[in-house]
């Protein structure tokens, strides 16, 4: 790995990194830069916010792909997102594999159906970067074909100072627009949607177990979120599937897209 450090062309790279004046040329900059580290297949760069919804900044999806993921994503159900959650947390890692951060039944669930595996990405690291109280950037960078190698995954800890001084610049030349943004009431109506789904047949224990489900949290999962017994989570989970009329997840990842449709 050191010999690609030693390489005219990353110099170069980093050159250009420094010199680019507008958040977009240094984006592509910094996603050229990774890609003389490793081979890989796709990045995209997100704001994530903490009170609006995200802002895709940069990507690499085909037109279908970004009909699909982007535009259906972005009207509600990224806050399903294992990444939208982490990144909005008060602690969080600086850089991650995507799949150490899953629930355990994450691969499972009908978001992951919907929205990731048409993504078609087999294994993904994510550097997240803190620009502001309300903000945090993620950068995506994705494999279709196969796993990073334990080399590769050195190489992106090593470059880690550098992508997260590009994504504070990035910022920088970017989050003037964000900050004259007025409140985003779509967000706030689908952050109430979201935590009231139910409400008026539901219990607020019922609701809590049918907001981990839909994240893809096994019953294992939601006893231990939760703190309590597995054997429980059964009884409340049969009781809310009855009271909603339903009797698999999917359905009720689809009475939930309903919800945020309405």
């Amino acid at each position: 790995m050191a010999s690609k450090f030693d390489s005219p062309e990353w110099h170069a790279a980093i050159a250009k990194t420094i010199s680019a004046e507008d958040a977009p040329s240094l984006t592509e900059a910094l996603v050229h830069s990774i890609g003389l580290v490793v081979d890989h297949e796709g990045t995209c760069l997100i704001a994530f916010h903490n009170d609006a919804r995200p802002e895709v900044l940069h990507h690499t999806l085909e037109p279908a792909g970004r009909k699909h993921y982007l535009d259906r994503y972005l009207a509600g159900p990224y806050l399903l997102d294992p990444l939208y959650q982490l990144a909005t947390r008060k602690m969080k890692p600086s850089l991650c594999r995507f799949r150490d951060e899953l629930p355990d039944r994450f691969r499972s669930s009908e978001y992951y159906r919907q929205y990731c595996e048409r993504t078609h990405l087999l294994d993904e690291m994510d550097f997240l970067a803190e620009v502001s109280a309300e903000t945090t950037l993620a950068l995506v960078v994705g494999l279709r074909a196969r796993m990073f190698s334990r080399a590769e995954l050195r190489g992106l800890e090593l470059i880690e100072p550098t992508v997260q001084a590009c994504l504070q610049r990035i910022w920088g030349r970017h989050g003037s627009r964000r900050e004259q943004k007025t409140v985003d009431d779509v967000h706030r109506r689908l952050t109430q949607c979201f935590a009231g789904f139910g409400q008026s047949v539901l219990t607020k224990r019922e609701r809590e177990i049918s907001q981990l489900l839909l994240r893809g949290h096994s019953s294992k999962s939601v006893a231990r979120e939760l703190d309590i017994a597995p054997g429980t989570v059964m009884v409340h989970k049969r009781n809310l599937f009855g009271k909603l009329g339903i009797s698999s997840q999917y359905e009720l990842f689809s009475l939930f897209i309903d919800d945020l449709s309405a």
